[in-house]
């Protein structure tokens, strides 16, 4: 993060630091010294003729570069060619000695800057206009300020002690107390310093100049007791100490911000909105402003750290690349004396060129991969150092001084996640070696021996990996995921999924195509499954994977299928609750499926109104769903009144036991497709089992009711204690 504190100017952390127009910051005192003005005529000054620099006059001689200033249609940009460098590599105006100023100069001094005096970004080079109030028109960066001292004090900087020692490298010279800059001559020590003029005055000059009255009454003058004066091409001492308990306007200081100007960006005081200058523009509140703009870093901020953790683990992986590299290389090389040493006096004169080659092919692929490492590690860096700044400007409470560098944040930090652009975070070589040694020849034409580029011959698709991480089951489905193995030269055409019974018997086809994830349905419960894939393509069949071992769930979770139900048939409580809307029976079917297993649920009465007879029981998938279940020989129920119960299939009534249902009854289901039973409990009282003879096949929870009657079901449920020791009975 130190990268983001430093000014590009001078290279030393920020002092007073102002936002330009292009969103970049630099410290004042480095702002003085890139400010530049040409006449109207666009030439330069020539020998003898003054120009301003912020409060004072400057000869330029002529053997100074040339400098100018131009417009890109009109945008308010431009560019200069100063003709110093800092030891931050950027090009900064010469040094000057302050003249004397006449009263006219001293008038100039207070009178508005021409249009052509302007600042150009050390970072993209772009120009801006100065207004009539200089430098101190752009805004000054609080949080940036209060960052660089937080970071200074917490690793035992010195504040100010680097940029001193920077600043006397650049232009900014060696201390010495504050002197006055309207004194003609042996300038007096100042007194005071206006803020507004950036300018420092003795007490004679400051009564004579700069009365508190009139257009200077509102200008804020500051005690110069304990102020230093920098050098020569600087006018005005920091002051980053002197901090405000609450931010004002820097157009009326006596007003703090409250509300922010969509229009202009920018926080604005009430007496802003009185003076017309934002009367007509689109305002909101500071506060809330301060959050969205927050949250809108923050999110950013998601992005790009997502993006450096995968930078971290992709230098994980080039760094196991070297290494693969390494190894393979140094394999090929064994290999390789192994061979020439078996050709014995022929082979030697071609020996020492091959080892050159795989030793320039080795060193290739270091170099890229040193080169991508290099690359990725610069902007790892930049982003963690962008990540941290940000972060810690999201700690300041400051709104407005957030919402003066949000905007540019937010775009920094979304620029910064697009530079992950796809396939950033891909090696561009391989750590195998695409070479092969063709030891054929006779031994007449060994003089002609040498590496030829592997092409590889297409052959059978290598194992498949298992994604272990992404298989699961869920119920009685399963799903499964794999993947080919890094740097794979054969083709795949597709991939065929294979599946036992869930009893240890011969695997099966369940899935082919080519897709690498599959889910495979309708499987047993409480069941251990085993699968295997192999790819395959024009070639054959390539080898099966490892076998990977799957449990489905031992409970059926499953609610009603609307799918499965009848028109009549009404719904709710997320399919678990059921209704009719007819007087007429209707059945609804679950959304599970049974072929093995013991399984067990319950089914809750809410509503019985006038003596309704609902059923309950199991069935197939076709079973008619227009009259009572168990009137067909595609389901086996019960069904109950409020007195007695029946058993019934075929339309026979069998089994009639006394006990019927309720509101607030709860009738239990056991389906035992081990001992083929099936048995019903109402509110834990036995109903007798029924027993299945030679039924085989898959099973479905049913029910069939009428609009006087509605239940809820319950599953997930372990079967009762009492239900697995029973025996079945004719």
């Amino acid at each position: 993060m130190e990268e983001e504190l430093k000014c590009p100017v001078c290279g030393s952390f920020f002092r007073e630091p102002l936002i330009l127009p292009c969103s970049h910051n630099v410290c004042l005192p480095c702002a003085r010294t890139i400010v530049v003005q040409t006449p109207e005529s666009e030439h330069l000054p020539h020998a003898g003729r003054p120009l301003m620099l912020m409060g004072a006059d400057y000869d330029f001689p002529d053997h100074l570069d040339k400098m100018s200033l131009y417009s890109e249609t009109d945008s308010g940009y431009g560019s200069y060619t100063p003709s110093l460098k800092s030891p931050n590599g950027v090009r900064v105006l010469p040094p000057a000695p302050a003249p004397s100023l006449s009263s006219s100069s001293s008038r100039a001094l207070h009178g508005p800057l021409c249009s052509s005096s302007s600042i150009t970004c050390p970072q993209c080079h772009r120009s801006a206009s100065l207004d009539e109030r200089g430098l101190r028109g752009f805004q000054r960066n609080r949080l940036l300020e209060t960052i660089v001292q937080r970071y200074q004090q917490e690793r035992g900087f010195t504040p100010g002690a680097e940029g001193n020692a920077a600043a006397a490298e650049t232009a900014c010279g060696a201390s010495t107390s504050a002197r006055c800059q309207l004194c003609d001559n042996n300038p007096a020590e100042a007194a005071v310093m206006c803020e507004q003029c950036d300018v420092l005055y003795c007490s004679s000059c400051q009564k004579k100049c700069h009365p508190t009255r009139g257009p200077f009454a509102k200008h804020r003058l500051v005690p110069a007791a304990h102020i230093t004066q920098p050098g020569p091409n600087a006018h005005r001492p920091s002051t980053a100490n002197a901090t405000r308990k609450f931010p004002t306007c820097a157009d009326h200081e006596l007003e703090n911000y409250s509300m922010y100007c969509l229009n202009c960006r920018t926080p604005v005081c009430y007496q802003c909105l009185q003076e017309g200058k934002h009367g007509k523009h689109e305002m909101k509140a500071l506060g809330i402003m301060w959050k969205q703009h927050k949250a809108q870093l923050s999110q950013a901020l998601s992005g790009i750290s997502d993006k450096a953790k995968e930078a971290k683990e992709f230098l994980v992986q080039l760094k196991s690349i070297l290494q693969q590299i390494q190894e393979n290389g140094l394999e090929y090389e064994a290999c390789l004396v192994a061979q020439c040493d078996a050709l014995v006096d022929a082979l030697n004169r071609q020996k020492a060129k091959l080892l050159t080659k795989v030793t320039k092919e080795r060193e290739h692929k270091f170099k890229v991969v040193w080169d991508q490492i290099n690359h990725c590690t610069l902007k790892l860096r930049q982003s963690t150092g962008l990540m941290e700044y940000c972060l810690e400007v999201i700690k300041e409470n400051d709104p407005s001084g957030f919402l003066q560098i949000s905007d540019a944040l937010i775009k920094r930090v979304q620029s910064s996640q697009e530079q992950w652009v796809k396939g950033a975070l891909e090696p561009k070589v391989s750590p195998e070696f695409d070479l092969t040694l063709d030891n054929e020849p006779l031994l007449q034409a060994i003089h002609q021996l040498d590496f030829i580029q592997m092409k590889f011959p297409i052959t059978v698709p290598p194992v498949p990996l298992l994604q272990l991480e992404k298989c699961c089951t869920r119920n009685n489905s399963v799903t499964l995921a794999w993947r080919m193995p890094p740097f794979t030269h054969n083709p795949v055409d597709g991939y065929i999924l294979e599946l036992d019974d869930g009893d240890g018997g011969p695997f099966r086809e369940v899935y082919l195509g080519k897709e690498t994830l599959c889910t495979i349905d309708g499987l047993h419960f409480n069941s251990t499954y085993n699968a295997r894939v192999k790819a395959f393509n024009s070639t054959g069949l390539g080898p099966y994977s490892k076998t990977v071992v799957l449990q489905t769930s031992d409970v059926a979770f499953f609610t009603f299928d609307p799918n499965a139900a009848h028109r009549d048939i009404v719904l709710s409580n997320e399919n678990m609750t059921a209704t009719c809307s007819s007087y007429d029976d209707r059945v609804v079917l679950g959304t599970a499926a049974f072929s093995k297993g013991i399984h067990y649920w319950e089914i809750q009465v809410d509503r019985y109104d006038n003596h309704p007879d609902p059923a309950f029981g199991v069935a197939r998938i076709n079973v008619v769903k227009d009259m009572m279940l168990g009137k067909d020989d595609k389901a086996w129920a019960m069904y109950v009144d409020n007195n007695r119960s029946w058993f019934m299939h075929c339309n026979s009534h069998t089994n009639r036991a006394e006990g019927g249902v309720c509101k607030g009854t709860t009738v239990g289901i056991l389906l035992d497709l081990v001992k083929r039973l099936l048995i019903f409990h109402i509110d834990g009282k036995q109903q007798g089992p029924i027993a299945f003879e030679n039924i085989e096949g898959v099973f479905m929870p049913a029910v069939s009711l009428n609009r006087n009657v509605q239940v809820t079901l319950h599953t997930g449920l372990e079967v009762p204690m009492i239900y697995r020791q029973t025996k079945p009975q004719n």
